[in-house]
């Protein structure tokens, strides 16, 4: 068998690239735990009233058990409003119902961690900065 090509790409890197390494993780994830890519992604979206169009809103994805926010974005105006806690809320009533043992996320130290702990979410782990580096945190709220 002769050994694969090595193909660095520096940029740019294809959606399709990123796609065939994770369909290899995922056939090698099912060896070991069976298939558990069933569940979909889910959205709980922030539209415009007049307009209808995604404003912002959160993106959460089947975490292994858990769920994960990927994405959670409230434009400037609409801060303070009690509306990310509601997102939260909605991500967590969906995490139940898929029978999940809770919801994982992450954040940057300018975002929103103080936010996350206010709902009962805890640092799990953390990524330290440094020059070029924001630090960057991992919490997790455990039904």
């Amino acid at each position: 068998m002769k050994p694969p090509i090595i193909d660095v790409i520096l940029e740019n890197a294809s959606p399709e690239d990123g796609t065939a390494i994770v369909s290899v993780l995922q056939k090698h994830a099912a060896g070991h735990i069976g298939p558990t890519m069933d569940k979909t992604d889910f959205a709980v979206l922030l539209r415009d009233p007049d307009t209808l169009e995604v404003m912002g809103g959160l993106y959460g994805m089947d975490g292994f058990g858990w769920a994960f926010v990927k994405y959670l974005a409230i434009p400037d105006q609409y801060r303070g409003q009690g509306l990310g806690s509601r997102l939260i809320h909605e991500a967590e009533t969906i995490a139940r119902a898929r029978g999940y043992i809770g919801v994982w996320l992450d954040t940057f130290e300018f975002q929103a961690k103080p936010f996350y702990e206010k709902l009962g979410y805890e640092v799990f782990g953390a990524l330290e900065g440094g020059p070029n580096a924001i630090p960057r945190y991992f919490l997790k709220k455990r039904f």
